[in-house]
């Protein structure tokens, strides 16, 4: 079974059985959905919505799917086809539109696909939310259009022009002191849209791109998931071209990661953290990422005497917390920048110009700028319970075995130690404990992840 359905959207891999896998019958029935509830939401039937896609290959069918079924509710679609997370996000805005449905499944492998469904504000629509939507998909609770109001259909191809004219306006972009650097860099878009996006960007900025899988085929030549064990072939290319560094980005291009000028990996954490350290060292803020972020996000904001917070896991919690802290910058450690000043989501496009620009006018590689920050190193484990274990009567115990450090119960148990934290995280769909952990080493890191499955097994 591969059909998962949450708060935030339908995923699953195309072909199947109906509620089995993503196919056509599903995709229909959960664009019915979301635009049932729209048009309940805002009590009226025509409404506007935008629809944009990532170049995987399912993407046209799917679009096709999307489109239709919201023109037969009678509601309007300006399809801007191939675009990007961000560029929809940016749009539905821009258009006075009611909502926007983004078809991407991410970093998933090339068989997925999905809909992520956006709001008036072109931000994800919140769990209340969302549960309303799956509650009229399991019903399938749908009044659609009679023939002559239907809902009309049109396309644009702008949209990728005015993402960036508002990224280059942006007051902490600096144009003319990026152009002055000449860049040289390599650029890896995994065959999908950042393939378009990123060198339409770089060209504005006065770079040259060595463009490396930008073809929007969908025909992922790699895991799309921008880690480092799948990032052999720019790493060899960024040091052959002699380049400045090396830009990746995930399928939808809401994951940033960079290589350096040697061909290391600047760390995906560490997206996030060189970006803050650039908008707090002229503005005193807030810096918002979630608990299982690297430290080091902390410790830049000390340094420039703000302040930092964080939040549960997942983009829509991260934007609360901006929200309610009025955080000036914030996002995840997989290479998320949301920077407020544009809109609320993760946005790789303007992640790279503000990245640029605090490399222009630090005046140094990227490899000595990452020297500047703390060296922190990540563990990742898990412990699977049997089915009759209660796992919340673990993690209490953990929360209390560890009374006297600094805990929160935000979203599961984190508990900071001195030199290190451990994060403890429920799944919600199986009898498994996710153990996140960050030392001042590997070893450290991974040797704490141990210590906590052995004390958890100790309370079974």
């Amino acid at each position: 079974m591969s059909l998962i359905k949450s708060i935030s959207g339908i995923r699953g891999t195309i072909g199947g059985k109906v509620n089995d896998n993503l196919t056509p019958l599903d995709v229909v029935k959960f664009a019915s959905a979301f635009g049932t509830w729209l048009q309940n939401n805002k009590n009226k039937k025509d409404l506007t919505l935008i629809i944009g896609r990532d170049a995987r290959i399912s993407g046209s069918m799917v679009n096709s799917l999307v489109c239709a079924t919201l023109q037969g509710l009678g509601i309007h679609v300006v399809d801007l086809g191939l675009s990007t997370t961000p560029t929809v996000e940016i749009m539905v805005p821009e258009l006075n539109a009611d909502g926007g449905i983004i078809l991407t499944a991410s970093h998933n492998p090339k068989q997925w696909n999905a809909l992520k469904l956006l709001n008036e504000k072109g931000e994800f629509i919140n769990g209340e939310n969302g549960a309303e939507v799956l509650a009229l998909a399991e019903n399938e609770d749908f009044d659609y259009a009679e023939v002559d109001n239907l809902g009309k259909y049109e396309t644009r191809d702008d949209a990728f022009d005015i993402h960036i004219q508002q990224i280059l306006d942006l007051p902490m972009v600096d144009v003319e002191a990026i152009k002055a650097k000449n860049y040289k860099i390599v650029l890896d878009a995994v065959n999908s849209t950042g393939g378009i996006a990123i060198p339409m960007l770089l060209d504005k900025l006065g770079c040259e791109t060595i463009k490396l899988y930008c073809e929007p085929n969908g025909q992922f030549p790699h895991n799309p998931e921008p880690l480092k064990e799948h990032l052999g072939d720019i790493c060899e290319l960024v040091i052959k071209e002699k380049a400045d560094f090396g830009v990746v980005v995930d399928p939808d291009v809401d994951r940033l990661a960079l290589v350096d000028e040697n061909g290391e990996m600047f760390g995906e954490e560490y997206t996030l953290v060189a970006v803050a350290d650039y908008l707090l060292k002229n503005k005193n803020g807030v810096a918002i990422s979630n608990l299982s972020s690297s430290r080091a996000l902390r410790d830049v904001a000390k340094t420039h005497n703000s302040e930092y917070f964080a939040s549960a896991v997942g983009e829509v919690n991260v934007v609360n917390l901006m929200k309610e802290k009025n955080a000036i910058i914030g996002g995840e450690g997989n290479g998320g920048i949301i920077y407020p000043e544009l809109h609320y989501g993760r946005d790789s496009l303007v992640g790279v110009a503000l990245f640029l620009t605090h490399l222009a006018k630090e005046n140094k590689t990227v490899s000595e700028l990452r020297a500047d920050y703390p060296g922190y190193f990540m563990g990742k484990k898990k412990i699977e319970l049997t089915p009759e274990i209660n796992v919340d009567d673990l993690l209490t115990k953990m929360e209390k075995e560890y009374q006297n450090e600094e805990v929160s119960t935000v979203d599961g148990v984190k508990i900071d130690f001195e030199d290190n934290w451990v994060h403890l995280r429920k799944s919600n769909t199986e009898p498994i404990i996710r153990i996140y952990t960050e030392a001042k080493s590997q070893e450290e890191a991974d040797r704490l992840g141990d210590d906590m499955i052995a004390k958890i097994r100790s309370f079974i």
